[in-house]
């Protein structure tokens, strides 16, 4: 397995997602572990950076991370249990999570020291930024990356149940150290909202290089300071749309990958036509995961041709 040139850090879960009225499934998850996969099977040099419990459940989010061909040398191991995420699903497919994360192993990361020479892009997000003490680990990861030139990219990925009110302010306070946020909708009600609350003009002008930003069925936009593209949705019969906005980060870092645009000044240089096609490759990415059940990100071969 060759060195990875992207670094995906946070946490890795187990999704129970309705499987009848009284039963679950359990389905690998979290928005990095999601991430990651989404990179390893398109077939980008990706490695993912957390801790993982050693439990039955962690055994399997190891294997699958594995065997879609994430690097998992900066993988920290340990005896406390995997995070729960409880999904309701909405009449439209959306999810809404209830989090069993008290004690448990990807909260209790330790910083990793220095990151290998091969890592261009550092992607962060979701829990791991405001569940401590792995929150202050990954956010000293985050500023330390972005000061030796790596690429950052980070997804808020709101979660209103568990996510506090300052956690505006930590975001705020951590936007000198992103280049790249990709957000949904929601995430910028959210965002916005309270004494505390910024938008993503602000986000712009505190030194963040892009906004990309999920509209749902409707698709996907970014905004720079040069340029503003949107593309529309595909339309598809829904299964849900868990991970898909963690396909949607994997697949644009992995078609970034692809074209060598991983650096800084590369992504600040980038045209309409070329964000034009990274986010139809994100979109069609995303149109196979929620067209199936869970986080479960297409291979490479599935969007060949497409």
């Amino acid at each position: 397995m060759s060195e990875p040139r992207i670094l995906v850090c946070g946490e890795a879960l187990v999704d129970l997602v309705p499987a009848g009225d009284t039963t679950y499934d359990a389905r690998l998850g979290g928005g990095p572990y999601n991430v990651a996969v989404t990179l390893g099977r398109l077939g980008s040099a990706v490695g993912f950076c957390s801790r993982i419990s050693t439990d039955p459940f962690g055994e399997r989010l190891l294997g699958a991370l594995s065997a879609s061909g994430v690097d998992v040398g900066l993988l920290q191991r340990g005896p406390e249990p995997t995070t729960l995420a409880v999904a309701g699903i909405g009449s439209d497919g959306g999810a809404r999570y209830t989090f069993y994360s008290d004690g448990t192993a990807d909260r209790l990361v330790a910083d990793p020291g220095p990151l290998p020479a091969s890592v261009a892009a550092v992607s962060f997000g979701t829990l791991s930024l405001v569940f401590e003490p792995g929150a202050s680990v990954y956010a000293d990861l985050l500023r330390r990356s972005h000061d030796e030139g790596r690429l950052t990219v980070v997804d808020p990925n709101v979660r209103p149940a568990v996510f506090p009110d300052d956690y505006r302010r930590r975001f705020a306070d951590l936007l000198p150290s992103m280049d790249v946020v990709k957000v949904s909708d929601d995430d910028v009600h959210w965002l916005g909202q309270g004494v505390d609350g910024s938008t993503p003009e602000q986000w712009l002008e505190r030194g963040v290089t892009a906004v990309v930003t999920t509209h749902g069925a409707d698709g996907l936009s970014v905004r720079t300071r040069r340029v503003h593209v949107q593309v529309p949705g595909r339309r598809v019969p829904v299964a849900d749309t868990i991970g898909a906005g963690d396909t949607v980060h994997g697949a644009l870092l992995h078609h970034l990958a692809e074209r060598g645009l991983l650096g800084r000044n590369s992504v600040a240089a980038l045209d309409g036509g070329q964000w034009r096609d990274a986010l139809e490759f994100a979109a069609r990415a995303a149109t196979i995961t929620v067209s199936r059940p869970g986080a479960d990100p297409p291979w490479a071969t599935q969007l060949t041709g497409d």
